[in-house]
């Protein structure tokens, strides 16, 4: 019996979100049909705009200003969030004179919105209205609207805001990537836009950045075995990078050390170019960190050294890159 309710719960659950997402999604379809000239004209008012793009909304529709915020900012759109409650409480001064006012609401009508929108305009700021009911009081004081209609929420009782706050966001990521690709923003502005995360360390860590706290295991070609072992087994990298005038001419790894001693008995009278491997893989130090990466996996090795030209600069290792985030 309880496997037999835990089965009907269990399918419960899942067409339960299937119906969500469905709903959602259907949601989207019905914005883009909605896509005009209001759409071309809000872009084209932000993208010659001296000022920020000011974004506002009250409830569920504040959370989605922040993120619409967010996005703009980190794809080259100057941007700030101001709470539609605050605004009217004096946070209304965060407006400057060339900013683009976005405001955010389904119903355009809450006190709040109300209030706000005919002040901006008094205020002489462009306007934009990204709401779900184009007879409301914001989208009459609107000098452009965002259409975000949308037939029914994905809650059951067409109550919770679901349906409508995922056509907002998406409207408001539409807005960010009109502006980006007009722009020009190309991954390096990207890169510069996150430099403390994974994304943008990808377009523009190099495996030279990597190199100034690793050890440089290094031994030239008549250094004798003895001295060999020690070297390696004194760093972490379980291999040594065998040099000659500088130039690096090939490595020794743990591996080639254990088949050295199953081979030879007199090995302590042999030298490092008696057992190095010739032609290691290697990489430039202005290599990018992910490139790195791709020949580790390639290849199938933890480790790669870096050279410039044949100068042995160290050693990068898979470790670097995980540690940095580079997946």
């Amino acid at each position: 019996m309880f496997i037999i309710n835990r089965m009907t719960i269990d399918h419960k659950i899942i067409e339960s979100a299937k119906r969500t997402i469905k709903l959602e999604a259907d949601a989207l379809h019905e914005i883009i049909k909605h896509l005009g000239d209001d759409l071309i004209a809000s872009v084209k008012i932000i993208l010659k705009s001296n000022g920020r793009v000011v974004v506002s909304g009250i409830g569920k529709s504040a959370i989605i200003a922040n993120k619409i915020v967010a996005t703009l900012n980190s794809t080259g759109t100057a941007s700030v969030f101001m709470h539609a409650a605050d605004a009217i409480h004096g946070d209304l001064g965060i407006i400057q004179r060339d900013d683009v006012v976005i405001l955010i609401s389904n119903s355009g009508n809450t006190p709040e919105i109300k209030v706000l929108a005919p002040l901006i305009k008094s205020g002489a700021n462009t306007l934009i209205a990204m709401v779900g009911n184009l007879d409301s009081e914001l989208a009459k004081h609107a000098d452009y609207v965002l259409d975000t209609t949308v037939s029914k929420e994905a809650c059951p009782h067409n109550l919770a805001p679901t349906s409508s706050t995922t056509a907002q966001l998406a409207m408001g990521d539409a807005l960010a990537v009109c502006l980006l690709e007009l722009r020009g923003f190309t991954k390096e502005d990207f890169a510069r836009y996150h430099p403390g995360g994974a994304l943008g360390k990808k377009l523009y860590l190099k495996v030279d950045d990597l190199l100034a706290n690793n050890q440089k295991p290094e031994v030239n070609l008549n250094t004798k075995i003895t001295e060999v072992i020690l070297t390696i087994s004194s760093n972490r990298l379980g291999a040594t990078a065998v040099i000659d005038n500088g130039n690096l001419v090939g490595i020794i790894t743990d591996g080639d050390l254990r088949r050295m001693m199953q081979e030879n008995l007199h090995f302590d009278q042999l030298i490092a170019k008696d057992i190095m491997k010739l032609n290691p893989k290697t990489v430039e130090k202005d290599t990018m960190a992910v490139e790195a990466l791709q020949l580790m996996k390639e290849y199938n090795i933890s480790q790669l050294i870096v050279v410039d030209k044949k100068k042995f600069l160290g050693f990068v290792h898979l470790h670097d890159l995980l540690r940095e985030g580079i997946l």
